[in-house]
């Protein structure tokens, strides 16, 4: 691994260089190759072991006074479990792999989440199209940005998945970001785009099947969380049938049924491939679209048995193993198309911000869940 300082000093061939120095004999590249330290330019920065999180710019990037840190469900729910909900020792760990990696990378779930913080500093390459002082949430992954805690996180218990922070994250020159919008508190916002990529994607597969002359029905499961309600909320606004809810609790129902976005609201554990194809089935299912937004694994096969032959199932959790995912459906002779939520759609931040101002029953469940911390 090649070594980095605290003043952010390189060793290059046994030469200690100036970050400087660096910056102009190293060119960079807009998917952040040049940031990766360990495999030194052997990889992106996502698959990387660890990141250069240097302040200092190259021309086309961006660097960002970070304000709070979200985590995401499958990586905090991970950490969680693994410390017994010892809120201390989560933060712990969370410091301990930003300051080894250079990023917020869980080495389990291999996720991170993403961040709210305002504009510090763009470089005069950069393509994004902010400027200093834009407050904003990135749309990419904090298990590829670039970040330094400067706080020790003192201010987080360790118990919530959104994490507020001091420190700084830098985008790359093909990174995302999203301005604040004015209307929406920090928080709300922050929870609409971290999983703004899911209700944009069902829209898009509902789209397809209209456009095929069916009116979809959609099961999807987790759907009383964010991702879900706004899943559950982007297919009624494209046109889709019928609509199934499945929850793990009758709390969770009991959270869902009166918003009115799911025709059916089921309870049944995702992760058993009879419990749910038959409380699906027994809803009207199997459904045409199955979308599963919940963060534990194990869902892939009941996913697929809940799904018509010929139907689609998008796989929307950093906890699917998606080598699970194709040879169950291969073991079960299912003839369904398997997509994976790689979180991008483009203008996703934009309808699912439009989504929450337009579906009161989402902004009330997404408001609860602020209220409970």
């Amino acid at each position: 691994m090649t070594p980095v300082t605290p003043l952010g000093r390189k060793s290059c061939g046994g030469v200690s260089l100036d970050k400087e120095d660096f910056v102009r004999s190293t060119p960079s590249s807009p998917v952040g190759i040049h940031r990766v330290l360990d495999p030194a330019g052997a990889s992106l920065p996502q698959a990387a072991r660890v990141l250069d999180a240097g302040p200092e710019l190259w021309p086309d990037e961006v660097r960002i006074d970070v304000e709070t840190l979200n985590l995401d469900a499958a990586s905090f729910r991970q950490l969680i479990e693994k410390h017994d909900g010892d809120g201390a020792a989560v933060r712990a760990e969370v410091l301990d792999i930003v300051s080894a990696r250079g990023k917020m990378q869980n080495p389990v779930t291999g996720s991170g989440g993403m961040l709210v913080g305002t504009v510090a500093e763009v470089g005069p390459e950069s393509p994004l199209g902010l400027a200093e002082g834009d407050r904003v949430a990135t749309l990419v992954s904090l298990s590829l940005t670039p970040l330094t805690i400067t706080d020790a996180l003192a201010r987080w218990d360790g118990r919530s998945e959104r994490v507020p922070a001091a420190g700084t994250a830098v985008l790359f020159g093909r990174s995302i970001a999203a301005r604040l919008p004015e209307d929406l508190s920090a928080d709300l916002a922050l929870m609409v785009m971290d999983v703004c990529g899911a209700p944009a994607l069902v829209a898009r597969v509902v789209t397809e099947y209209l456009e095929r002359g069916s009116a979809p029905s959609v099961a999807v499961l987790g759907a009383a969380g964010k991702s879900g309600s706004l899943s559950l909320a982007a297919a009624a606004a494209s046109g889709a049938g019928r609509r199934i809810g499945v929850v793990p609790t009758e709390a969770e129902a009991a959270l869902l049924r009166p918003t009115g976005l799911a025709d059916e609201v089921v309870v049944a554990d995702a992760r058993s491939p009879l419990g749910l194809s038959e409380a699906v089935a027994a809803a009207g299912g199997p459904a045409d679209i199955t979308v599963v937004c919940v963060d534990v694994p194990g869902c892939e096969q009941p996913a697929v048995l809940a799904t018509a032959q010929g139907g689609t199932i998008i796989y929307f959790s950093m906890a699917t193993s998606f080598a699970a995912a194709a040879l169950g459906a291969e073991g079960l002779a299912a003839d369904v198309r398997m997509l994976v939520g790689n979180g991008y759609v483009p203008g996703h931040a934009e309808y699912a911000v439009g989504l929450l101002r337009r579906t009161p029953a989402v902004r009330a469940l997404f408001e609860s869940r602020l209220a409970d911390g």
